[in-house]
């Protein structure tokens, strides 16, 4: 009897261990993911390497922060491909289209009053952005905002530009009449 009573002590022991290990391992992973969301909504770049996602989407977002709106597009577009979940999916594209939306804000129009052809491009590519952002989450009322105001500023000054005859060969042959 004496034995069995030590045994068992032994293993509920041998459990509770256990169980206070595991405790303090989640404990640390809960403090852990408390770090990384106040370092989110202080605005700061992620650092810890056990938060990919988060490390790179804060990266994007500091980007665009700093006005490298093209490296930002870059960088969300290389979130695309770590195969996120369709929430995270429409996050990425609207942030995609808000920098390409202001990408094509900050550019120049031409003298005639039609937009630049860059600027036209990041219009374009912006709504097609939206567009998505949208299909993954139709609730968005931000995207819906911003592609409202996207079409806005298409209206006024989406003129197309007049292109030169051009001479350009495709595939070694001429492109018009002989």
């Amino acid at each position: 009897m004496e034995k069995r009573i030590k045994t068992s002590n032994l293993l509920f022991g041998l459990l509770l261990l256990t169980g206070l290990l595991g405790s303090a391992f989640e404990g640390y992973q809960l403090w852990k993911i408390t770090q990384v969301n106040q370092a989110l909504l202080a605005g700061n770049i992620i650092t810890d390497e056990a938060f990919p996602y988060e490390k790179k989407f804060s990266s994007a977002y500091a980007q665009g922060n700093k006005q490298g709106y093209k490296h930002a597009v870059q960088t969300y577009g290389q979130l695309l491909d770590t195969s996120p979940t369709e929430a995270e999916q429409a996050k990425i594209q609207f942030n995609i289209a808000n920098n390409l939306f202001t990408l094509g804000l900050i550019r120049r129009i031409n003298d005639d009053g039609t937009l630049q052809d860059d600027a036209r491009y990041a219009y374009t590519q912006a709504k097609l952005a939206y567009e998505q952002s949208l299909r993954l989450a139709p609730d968005s009322a931000e995207a819906k905002f911003n592609l409202s105001l996207l079409h806005a500023m298409m209206a006024r000054g989406m003129k197309p530009s007049e292109k030169e005859d051009s001479t350009m060969e495709l595939s070694n042959l001429p492109i018009g009449l002989p």
